[in-house]
């Protein structure tokens, strides 16, 4: 989120995460859609929650990630009285500002192996670092994990506190996708965005069933596997500054992130196998350095591109709607922006941005979106640490 913000009104501290053919956007006043957010759950608070999602193995359970290092898990009922501590990993975690445990992915066979993913931040002497380890669940009780268990896949140095990134998920191709933001500070100093030999400002993409690489593998086609340049094989996607939340589509498997911006522009993108979205010689559809003549036909832009003069500050990622609850909304893309505490619906057509709408607004600081295993929808509030949900006005 924008540093133009101050990091006290991120809490732990998240408001530094900053920060498309495409439209620019205009002020969205069109709200023939427009809603309201309720408490999914009136009896759950939780701690700087940062993600959301489920483990599809029929038990329609829920998971929830704080920041601080711990997962909960939970019964996916209105009424539900309690969480359970999932895992506890808090130890290991540095957390803080943007820093801490950001992300959560269930193996697709899960069910079976009982394996699932994380995404966090440590702090060695040397450095701070980004962590992908895989956990397993405890086989006695599938509400605990053994904090134990973990296996590190890949660590990688983070050479400022903010612009981590953070989601992971698996793809339809059964591979995992990592989001890691451009390393921070201000502008991208060491212009990690285009630089295909560095870990960050991308889109990973890794093999987790294979040992090719130790304990992960480099997918067969993935666009820079094999080179001779020293370009990081892999990398799936890159240019990007802080890709806060990605998530795929169910029906299409487009891969869709909410790319945070600079000090002028938010952008939505759609991910492509070795596309450029151009950071740091642009923000989203503005020459940022150089500050002119900044064209490269290799570079994508956004979907949908918003000016952060209309209050969005520090956009966070969703997911195309699939669910049953909203027939309005199905297809149609739902993100929102921490600072705005506003959630927006993107409807496309043929792979172009048709337009866009408030579908709610002061819904307060959205760290992230999530979906149950009938691809509802919940939103996370970092803030007050509620779980809400889109109801009709």
């Amino acid at each position: 989120m924008n540093q133009i913000i101050s990091r006290k009104h991120f809490l732990g501290l998240m408001l530094l995460l900053t920060t498309g053919s495409f439209i620019q956007d205009t002020p969205a006043t069109k709200s023939a859609a427009r809603m309201r957010v309720s408490p999914a759950f009136p009896a759950l608070t939780f701690a700087y929650p940062v993600d959301l999602t489920h483990a599809n193995d029929g038990s329609k359970r829920l998971f929830v990630v704080e920041q601080q290092g711990f997962v909960k898990v939970f019964e996916n009922k209105r009424d539900v009285a309690t969480a359970q501590e999932f895992l506890n990993i808090r130890s290991k975690v540095s957390y803080g500002g943007e820093a801490g445990l950001l992300g959560l992915a269930f193996h697709p066979d899960f069910k079976t192996n009982g394996y699932y993913f994380l995404n966090y931040t440590r702090k060695t002497p040397q450095r701070l670092e980004t962590v992908i380890a895989r956990y397993k669940v405890d086989a006695a009780n599938i509400n605990r994990t053994d904090a134990a268990s973990e296996t590190i896949l890949l660590a990688f140095e983070q050479p400022y506190d903010n612009h981590n990134g953070g989601s992971i998920k698996f793809g339809p191709d059964g591979y995992l996708y990592i989001a890691t933001g451009d390393g921070g500070s201000w502008g991208d100093p060491s212009d990690n965005g285009q630089n295909k030999s560095a870990w960050l400002g991308k889109i990973l993409r890794i093999d987790v069933n294979s040992t090719e690489k130790g304990h992960y593998g480099i997918p067969a086609d993935n666009p820079f596997r094999g080179n001779q340049e020293g370009f990081r094989e892999e990398v799936y996607a890159y240019g990007l500054r802080n890709p806060w939340r990605i998530s795929f589509d169910p029906e299409t498997s487009t891969l869709w992130a909410g790319d945070v911006g600079q000090n002028k522009r938010e952008e939505i993108d759609v991910i492509v196998k070795g596309g450029n979205y151009g950071w740091r010689r642009k923000e989203s559809i503005d020459c940022y350095k150089p500050a002119r003549d900044c064209a490269d036909p290799a570079f994508i832009d956004p979907i949908l591109d918003m000016p952060q003069a209309n209050g969005e500050r520090s956009i966070t990622g969703g997911f195309v709607y699939r669910g049953k609850k909203h027939p309005s909304l199905r297809g149609k893309y739902i993100f929102g922006d921490y600072v705005s505490g506003r959630v927006f619906a993107l409807e496309t057509k043929n792979g172009k941005a048709v337009q866009h709408e408030v579908l709610a607004d002061q819904v307060g600081q959205i760290s992230s979106f999530g979906v149950d295993e009938e691809n509802e929808l919940y939103i996370c509030n970092h803030g007050t640490g509620k779980i809400l949900t889109l109801v009709q006005q």
